[in-house]
């Protein structure tokens, strides 16, 4: 993509009223949503479900169109990315959408104790050098900021085309106490019909034209609560 074309959805990103972008300064001070998005946001007590690193947001508005009675908020760094999840949410009408521009490591600045009830991890960078293990989305310095947010039994999901984060993550699981609710190597080849296999990320199509497995894991969390 261009620097013209960036620009431009960085522009229009502006006009969104779904979008979420602050400094890091402002994050820091207080985000004005924490603890209010069913409130001040949803206008419901619906179930909210986060798609981390959620790129072009196919997950998010994929699956507000399926649960239209559940809230979806995606949260990626890169604006031009959202462009394309926010035209989608504004094009099919979702009101059950949001987007939060930010880096993932600051979420418990985004959302209060028990707020979240799910999350999805779509295709993340599996970080694979050994001295990055801390940066994988999986990893327990991350699982403890998602515990400081999800209810009590909510559901991560992970889905990714590399062995080593699956393996990884299954390790974590197990060392952590979580619970494991799903594993599958290779989830076009299984039993899976739902929005597992019947939702595709752009990473996804990429991955599976070169014939690679897609790992699935689903977990719950061991919140101590």
């Amino acid at each position: 993509m261009g620097n013209k074309n960036k620009l431009q959805r960085f522009e229009e990103n502006r006009s969104f009223q779904n979008l979420f972008q602050y400094s890091y300064e402002e994050v820091i001070k207080g985000f004005p949503l924490k603890g209010k998005w069913h409130d001040q946001f949803f206008d419901n007590d619906h179930d909210i479900v986060l798609e981390l690193g959620c790129g072009k947001g196919e997950y998010t508005t994929g699956l507000a169109q399926r649960y239209p009675d559940k809230n979806f908020i995606g949260m990626d760094i890169k604006g031009a990315r959202l462009w394309r999840g926010l035209k989608t949410a504004e094009e099919e009408g979702l009101n059950n959408v949001a987007f939060i521009r930010s880096r993932i490591d600051l979420i418990e600045y985004f959302f209060a104790e028990n707020e979240v009830s799910e999350i999805w991890i779509t295709f993340p960078d599996p970080q694979v050098k050994s001295t990055r293990e801390r940066k994988r989305l999986t990893a327990p310095l991350f699982l403890n900021r998602y515990k400081q947010i999800m209810k009590k039994g909510g559901m991560i999901h992970l889905k990714t085309d590399a062995l080593l984060l699956y393996d990884y993550t299954r390790e974590i699981i197990e060392k952590e106490g979580h619970e494991l609710l799903y594993a599958n190597e290779d989830v076009y080849h299984s039993e899976l019909k739902n929005e597992v296999t019947e939702i595709q990320t752009f990473y996804e199509q990429m991955w599976l034209s070169y014939e690679t497995p897609i790992k699935y894991l689903k977990f719950s969390l061991n919140t101590g609560k």
